[in-house]
């Protein structure tokens, strides 16, 4: 038998309320399954679990607000068999009352229906349809009432929620400067040629699939921690633990304020026509608060790319137990040394914030050299899906 425990969704994450359970004792669950919803304070997290086995019994409930840590159920590992109960004695039954016992929760006999699309949709937003007000024939619970729910709910956080949110960010970050010995460096890359191949590559592509200049960073980044492994990883008691995989935490910007760094998985594997989907898609469920706890447990490094707000270039704190961040300005024109001639160059400013208990500035400089030679190149690298060593990688 084995511990189901509430896992730490991000480093601001302290504690969480569970809002549904999506099993029940006696069901099978598989690794990677979303069993249940708990509420952070930054969003509502899809939990999965990882183990296979079968559920033997639920120590929350819906409503309870529990620690980091903290056993949520118990689960039989394959091959397991529950412990016998132990045997009634006769006198149990003499006193039997003379009604049957209710065993299970009450129904209500004017529970509304709900429609099979708007069930499915309300478990994916871990919305209880139940406490819904429907709008379908006879107050039936439908999608779209499901949709302006959620939208209710997400779109503008509540004044607590909201103050909840910048404490938790606030917490997290003052451990990291606390903890965390920072060390900074810049570099300016020049991007006429990635953005030149990028227009080259988008126009070949229908409009659904073409790509946007921030995937191809997130992939430069990948590529680029191939040479320094110690950058992509976690600090976990006194000792680093390097990952092998590049799980890129996104910083992602929240419409009612806030942001969240969830893991955009295997960046440095999966080709560039995968991954501008697949970063859509987290943007979008991470704004709907429909974020699975895999996603913001193991980002491996932080990416966060204000470019799109004209920032020239960007700070950042690192998200412990992570041991660096990446910071992407804006790609601006501006006047740049060429063959010995001022011209006017697309420039993008990249900064890197790292631990020194892992690495040091001359391993950080060489990281954003390499991101540098990468970004120059990107036809060697970007169209294929076996991805090769950047350039200067050992082999």
């Amino acid at each position: 038998m084995t511990d189901f425990k509430l896992p730490s969704l991000g480093a601001d994450m302290d504690e969480g309320t569970l809002l549904t359970w999506h099993v029940k004792p006696g069901d099978a669950v598989k690794r990677g399954q979303v069993v249940a919803v708990v509420d952070t304070a930054k969003a509502a997290v899809d939990v999965e679990i990882w183990h296979d086995g079968v559920v033997q019994s639920l120590q929350v409930q819906p409503g309870d607000k529990v620690p980091v840590g903290a056993v949520l159920a118990t689960v039989l590992v394959p091959g397991e068999s529950a412990a016998p109960q132990p045997a009634k004695v006769k006198e149990e039954t003499k006193a039997a009352p003379a009604t049957k016992p209710v065993t299970g929760p009450m129904v209500s006999a004017t529970r509304p229906a709900v429609s099979p699309s708007a069930r499915r949709r309300a478990k994916a937003l871990g919305i209880d349809p139940e406490g819904l007000q429907g709008t379908g024939a006879h107050g039936a619970v439908t999608l779209a009432d499901i949709e302006a729910a959620a939208t209710k709910t997400t779109a503008t956080p509540a004044p607590d929620r909201q103050q909840a949110m910048r404490q938790a960010i606030a917490a997290a970050m003052s451990r990291s400067k606390r903890e965390i010995p920072h060390y900074y460096l810049s570099e300016t890359i020049p991007m006429g040629g990635a953005l030149a191949w990028l227009q080259q590559h988008n126009q070949d592509q229908p409009i659904t699939e073409r790509v946007l200049p921030a995937v191809l960073l997130l992939k430069a980044v990948a590529l680029a921690l191939q040479r320094t492994p110690e950058l992509n990883g976690f600090f976990v008691n006194g000792q680093f633990q390097p990952s092998i995989a590049v799980h890129a935490g996104v910083a992602i910007s929240l419409r009612g304020g806030g942001l969240v760094a969830p893991a955009l998985h295997d960046v440095d594997s999966r080709p560039l026509g995968q991954l501008m989907p697949a970063l859509a898609d987290l943007v979008k469920r991470a704004r709907a608060g429909s974020l699975r706890s895999s996603e913001m447990s193991d980002p491996t490094i932080t990416v966060t790319n204000l470019g799109e707000h004209s920032v020239a270039s960007v700070w950042g704190v690192i998200y412990p137990p992570q041991v660096a961040l990446v910071g992407l300005g804006s790609i601006e024109i501006r006047p740049w040394t060429v063959d010995g001639k001022v011209r006017a160059v697309p420039l993008i400013c990249a900064t890197l914030a790292a631990d020194h208990r892992v690495s040091d500035g001359h391993r950080g400089a060489l990281f954003l050299a390499e991101l540098r030679e990468v970004l120059q190149q990107p036809a060697a690298w970007a169209q294929t899906d076996t991805q090769p060593q950047p350039p200067g990688a050992p082999p």
